[in-house]
């Protein structure tokens, strides 16, 4: 697994709108409802681009069957929510999530990520 290029550190929360912050949770909220219900179609629709392309690369075949087949962990609740211009980071009880804010609200640019020491995130989902 490739290391995620955003240091946690480099996301903060700070004078991030109330609004921005619901959206991004929202966003968090409905990819994972997505897949707990196996609703994978949907759940793609929730990719960033470039997360949906490179997963669709490295199984050589279409999202939602690519997604179905990703062990990603089942999240839990947002334990806490940190934006800081486009990007966000949630740290849910059982995954942590990142996201970008694109032009229609915000999409899921990693999932299945873990803290590495010293490190930046390593993720079983992302982009390239």
């Amino acid at each position: 697994m490739l290391a995620v290029a955003v240091a946690a550190a480099g996301l903060c929360g700070c004078g991030a709108s109330e609004p921005r912050l619901d959206g991004a949770r929202r966003a968090a909220a409905a990819f994972e409802r997505a897949l707990a219900r196996a609703d994978y179609d949907r759940a793609c629709t929730l990719l960033a681009p470039q997360t949906r392309q490179q997963l669709e690369d490295d199984a050589a075949a279409a999202c939602a069957s690519a997604l179905a087949h990703e062990e990603l962990p089942a999240s839990g609740a947002v334990r806490e929510t940190q934006v800081y211009g486009r990007q966000a980071l949630l740290r849910l009880t059982g995954d942590t999530l990142f996201l970008s804010q694109f032009e229609h609200g915000w999409k899921i640019a990693a999932a299945g990520c873990k803290p590495a020491a010293d490190m930046p995130y390593r993720c079983s989902l992302k982009g390239g």
